[in-house]
């Protein structure tokens, strides 16, 4: 659930009308709500209390510092996947023992700032990349604990491009190449092989996948300690789905009840990496109408916002709900598009809408997560302004861009 609801007929945040920071604000314009953040963390920290895991919220679903910051004081941990997540974490006042670092392509430099750090640990996802780390930690004079990425090979059942689990994809290690690398690390000194890390996908609504996986590691955890190979950690990554449209996804509790049979077996200290499922319904994005516009084939209402704000829809056609700020008892089958030069930029295509006017406002619903983190200058667009609400005050914490923005960091040379 999430504190964006219709009070008198008015779509609100919390206890502000979302119309009112609309005006005063201007559009595009991201709200979030502060205690549908913090809820969603805590619940999966609830069932979860058992086990007492470490909640590493993935940055890369929304990476504003007011987010981070807030989940850091309740006592979440960061999963990082670039050497800019890594640095905001740190300005966010995350505990470098509470961040782990993921990614297929990590670079010498960002190896050599998170060694430098402290972080808990690497999830590795190659030989290649094992062996450099212990070549940067070696120069460095730092033992390092990595977790090493498995791909399970299971099917996660959400969209082929959010895929992470399967043979196909780029990410983790096959089994028996996780066997032989574990033992090839054994010789290195300044490297340990702390953990084993998973993550199958995004999105995914089902428990069946996550039983999967869980379990085929767990059969690979027990196989490795009858060799006498202890490790520490289990990562079992992120994925849990949210509601955008009828989607029926599983509760935190009834996700607990599945897997924690599985990761009580295996005796590791767990970690989880949710991402969506806590910042997904906590964000909408509002954006204003401009035109509508009619053809003789349909009609479009014509929006301030566009892929550049939200790209998810024009990316892999994700549907997000669209409302009204007011609730309108009419309605009218429409696209509704941006002012981007591009086919592909739209937010909704032959939707059922309320019947708006030129100057209304409409609400894109689920943007928490992959929205302003996935934004862009494209067009030479400024990015959008971001709010948070807690109860009836709101903080900026995010400025809207200016033009100056834009060309901040581009240099004419002197020969033109």
């Amino acid at each position: 659930m999430h504190e964006f609801k219709f009070k008198r007929n008015n779509l609100y945040c919390e206890e502000l009308k979302v119309q009112d920071l609309a005006k005063k604000f201007g559009t595009p314009l991201y709200i979030y709500s502060y205690q549908t953040l913090l809820e969603h963390f805590i619940k999966l920290e609830q069932a979860f209390r058992s086990i007492h895991p470490l909640i590493c919220y993935s940055v890369k679903a929304n990476s504003n510092l007011a987010v981070l910051k807030a989940l850091v004081k309740k006592g979440a941990g960061l999963d990082v996947v670039s050497g800019g997540e890594l640095f905001r974490g740190l300005k966010a006042g995350c505990p470098p023992g509470r961040i782990v670092y993921a990614s297929v392509g990590k670079t010498d430099y960002e190896i050599e700032e998170a060694i430098k750090s402290g972080i808990l640990f690497f999830n590795v996802e190659s030989s290649s990349e094992l062996k450099n780390i212990q070549h940067i930690a070696r120069r460095l004079k730092r033992r390092v604990n990595v977790a090493l990425r498995i791909n399970p090979d299971v099917e996660p059942k959400t969209h082929k491009y959010i895929t992470t689990g399967k043979l196909t994809n780029k990410f983790g290690i096959d089994f028996k190449t996780a066997k032989r690398i574990i033992l090839l690390a054994r010789g290195f000194s300044h490297v340990k092989i702390s953990g084993l890390h998973i993550h199958i996908g995004s999105q995914i609504t089902a428990p069946e996948p996550f039983v999967a996986a869980i379990a085929k590691v767990t059969r690979f955890i027990s196989r490795l300690r009858k060799e006498g190979i202890i490790l520490e950690y289990l990562n079992i990554g992120g994925g849990l789905g949210i509601i955008y449209d009828k989607e029926t996804p599983q509760t935190a509790l009834k996700f607990a009840a599945k897997i924690l049979p599985l990761l009580r077996k295996t005796g590791l200290k767990i970690i989880m990496e949710p991402g969506r499922f806590i910042v997904g319904n906590a964000g909408i994005l509002v954006t204003k109408v401009l035109y509508v516009k009619n053809t003789p084939k349909k009609k479009f209402i014509i929006v301030d916002s566009g892929m550049n704000d939200l790209i998810r829809p024009a990316l892999y056609e994700a549907y997000h709900n669209i409302v009204a700020l007011s609730k309108i008892n009419r309605t009218e089958k429409a696209d509704v598009v941006g002012p981007i030069c591009e086919s592909g930029d739209f937010f909704a295509k032959d939707r059922t809408l309320p019947k708006v006017e030129e100057g209304s406002y409409l609400a894109v619903m689920g943007a928490g997560a992959y929205g302003f983190s996935m934004s862009s200058n494209y067009n030479s667009r400024r990015r959008a302004q971001e709010v948070m609400v807690i109860k009836d005050k709101v903080f900026v914490i995010r400025k809207r861009e200016t033009y100056e923005d834009l060309t901040r960091n581009e240099v004419i040379p002197a020969f033109l």
